[in-house]
């Protein structure tokens, strides 16, 4: 990627949204669109309708082990295994309407990239050879290493895969795990075995991290906080550069013959990479340029789940200190709990999931996008029910929407030319868009907040239609004119949330969508015809 001139004084800054890539293991499910996707998605149309330039990225990440653990229960190689998800995951983001800028593919340019992240660092000694014991399969001779062992969290005694412990949140990277098995075969015996590997030693970075933490811990959501002073309250463990496997990315590095990258080392080049290609795609200023460059300014925000904290908000971190202030580092670090199914753990394994193509079946990608947003795991797990999907959908959207909808295109027949707004409908139309605006900023980022506004704002203006509609049609004129305009407000925040409806409503009613409370001090407004809202799914593509 070409080296940038500094920013243009005055220009909009860049906002880089990262989704962290999704494992190509499978398609995307509920769980994966209501936490991350539905996050980071929200965030990037809103800052589009306030004028600011987005890059939001996404690709899939090849080099997992569960790539290869999934690939042999289903009787394929990973290779073709990640492609058809690939193919599948780039199509339901399209379905639900999540408007990344670039999909980026898993090609040779990439993992050039990757290697080159990590060469640097081996190049400026901030990598060093530790001998570690593994958990290690007798019978079949492999080590045993994230998606191919579990066994119980040395810290809260749950059981844990290797890596992470997804309930606490802290890495068990070596031989931590408590009675540990191989996932492919439980019964095999697994004793513990040394290696040597490439480590990055983070005790080095505590400072730092600390440091970065005490400016950039406001906002950050109550596990993630937890979890990071219980981290950084305790010695730092090394955290593995390579592994004694034979899939993911081979290692070049003296020492390692043999071995590969740990797919976690990853995730910074690939959100580069994702970057740089969404750029490409979008073309203008940022084409060519490294957004990741502290020249660039770009405000770098990351959309995760909470139980990943430890590589992006840790080992991640580090990772880009090392390279001594060459990149910039995160703003933001959004992150979301478990969205279960029926109260139950989603499971692709047991067949205990929806995938989004399933819910368009039966209802309309807004409806979904509404439901997944109203519901979301932002600070704690939550739940899902079709039941439950459809019983909130049609009372809080569907029913009131159209109500408003028909009272208002009815009334509007009968008027001619722009309508007056009084003071009081500027008031509340503003103060709408500034309530929507304050659920979308990121400092005070809850997009379920938005949701639930527009709720409260339908049953508001239904009720307020119903006092204009018996109005006398000399007297209603002033009256109607607030309606529209404050359904406008309405619209305008809604819109990252009814992606279908309100470009709708901005093709039939000839305005911008704009949500900048500057945008409702209007005099007089003209009316639209108010789109339906459509509940039931159907094809779509």
């Amino acid at each position: 990627m070409a080296e940038p001139t500094a920013p243009t004084p005055g220009r909009a800054r860049p906002a880089v949204i990262i989704e962290t890539s999704p494992t190509p293991n499978g398609n995307l499910h509920i769980g994966h669109l209501a936490g991350p996707f539905m996050g980071a998605d929200v965030h990037a149309r809103y800052l589009r309708t306030r004028g600011r330039p987005v890059v939001f990225s996404t690709g899939t990440d090849d080099s997992q082990t569960y790539v290869m653990a999934s690939a042999r229960r289903r009787g394929t190689t990973p290779e073709r295994l990640a492609a058809v998800s690939h193919e599948e995951i780039g199509r339901t983001l399209r379905l639900a309407g999540i408007s990344v800028d670039g999909y980026a593919p898993y090609d040779e340019a990439y993992k050039t990239h990757a290697l080159r992240f990590v060469s640097d660092l081996h190049e400026a000694d901030k990598l060093e050879l530790r001998t570690v014991s593994f958990p290690f399969n007798q019978r079949t001779g492999e080590f045993l290493v994230e998606g191919f062992v579990a066994g119980y969290c040395p810290v809260c005694v749950t059981e844990s895969r290797g890596g992470v412990c997804e309930t606490c949140g802290h890495p068990n990277n070596f031989d931590e795990l408590l009675s540990p098995w191989s996932t492919q075969d439980p019964d095999d015996p697994v004793v513990l075995r040394e290696a040597t590997v490439l480590v990055l030693p983070m005790e080095r970075y505590r400072k730092e991290l600390t440091d970065f933490y005490a400016t950039h811990g406001e906002g950050l959501r109550p596990r993630t906080l937890t979890f990071l002073r219980e981290a950084l309250s305790k010695p730092l463990p090394d955290f593995p550069v390579t592994y004694p496997i034979s899939y993911g990315l081979p290692s070049p590095f003296p020492g390692t013959e043999g071995q590969r990258l740990n797919s976690w080392v990853e995730g910074i080049p690939a959100a580069m990479f994702c970057t740089a290609h969404a750029a490409a795609e979008l073309g203008g200023e940022h084409a060519g340029t490294n957004l990741w460059l502290p020249a660039q300014d770009a405000e770098i925000i990351y959309f995760i789940g909470s139980d990943i904290v430890y590589f992006w908000g840790l080992t991640h971190l580090a990772l880009l200190m090392a390279h001594g202030g060459r990149y910039a580092l995160p703003e933001r670090i959004i992150s979301n709990e478990f969205y279960e199914l029926e109260n139950e753990k989603v499971s692709t394994t047991r067949g205990h999931v929806v995938y989004i193509d399933e819910l368009l079946a039966d209802f309309s990608r807004d409806a979904i996008r509404f439901y997944l947003t109203l519901t979301g795991p932002e600070h704690q797990r939550t739940n899902f029910s079709r039941e439950a999907m459809a019983k909130v959908i049609e009372q809080s959207v569907i029913a009131p929407w159209n109500r408003l909808a028909d009272t208002l295109n009815l009334l509007a027949a009968d008027a001619e030319g722009e309508l007056p707004v009084s003071a009081g409908g500027r008031l509340r139309a503003t103060a709408v868009a500034e309530r929507f605006i304050d659920a979308y900023e990121i400092a005070t980022y809850c997009p379920s907040s938005a949701a639930d506004h527009l709720v409260s704002q339908l049953q508001r203006l239904g009720k307020h239609a119903g006092r204009v509609a018996d109005l006398p049609a000399a007297d209603r004129a002033e009256a109607l004119g607030d309606l529209f305009l404050e359904l406008r407000a309405v619209l305008a925040g809604a819109a990252p949330l009814l992606i279908d409806t309100a470009e709708q409503a901005r093709r039939d009613g000839g305005w911008d969508g704009t949500l900048d409370p500057a945008a409702f001090q209007a005099r007089s407004v003209r009316p639209f015809r108010v789109p339906s809202f459509g509940g039931a799914g159907g094809p779509r593509e």
